[in-house]
């Protein structure tokens, strides 16, 4: 069993776009609900299936299987829940942390935050200048909840 463990922020300046370049993801939800959400995701010419338990703190069961990207692309077309989520994402190195940064668009254009990987809830790090309030656990900045409240509608 995978645990994912991470804390998410609002970014307060573009002080983050010259360090890294981003990467295209598409993700829709097969299902979105609290307790589990089911998850599809291409990233470049790859495919990925998502199950994630509920998020306790900022802590919550993971597994995720790569998929052929055709396969992908095709739930994301056909089965998913609608709106699809489309956003960069840059991969910064910083402290020893990898730091990544969603800059979506579509029906969530104009929202970017940023994520960061622990081991432990209570694990120190430290955060880039450019980091802003902390948003984890705010179920509105919930990917699976921008399918239903996308932030352009807020």
């Amino acid at each position: 069993m995978g645990k994912e463990i991470e804390r998410k922020f609002l970014l307060k300046s573009d002080g983050w776009r010259s360090l890294a370049k981003g990467t295209k993801y598409r993700q829709g939800y097969l299902n979105s609900v609290k307790e589990r959400v089911v998850r599809v995701r291409t990233i470049d010419d790859k495919g990925f299936l998502t199950i994630k338990g509920i998020t306790t703190g900022a802590t919550r069961v993971e597994y995720e299987y790569e998929i052929p990207e055709k396969e992908a692309t095709a739930m994301l077309d056909d089965l998913c829940e609608k709106p699809i989520i489309e956003k960069n994402r840059c991969k910064i190195d910083f402290a020893g942390f990898i730091w990544e940064v969603d800059e979506f668009f579509g029906d969530n254009q104009g929202l970017i935050v940023a994520e960061v990987e622990l081991e432990s809830e209570n694990q120190s790090f430290e955060k880039p200048e450019w980091i802003g309030d902390e948003v984890t656990g705010d179920p509105k900045y919930f990917n699976s909840n921008l399918i239903l409240n996308p932030y352009t509608k807020w």
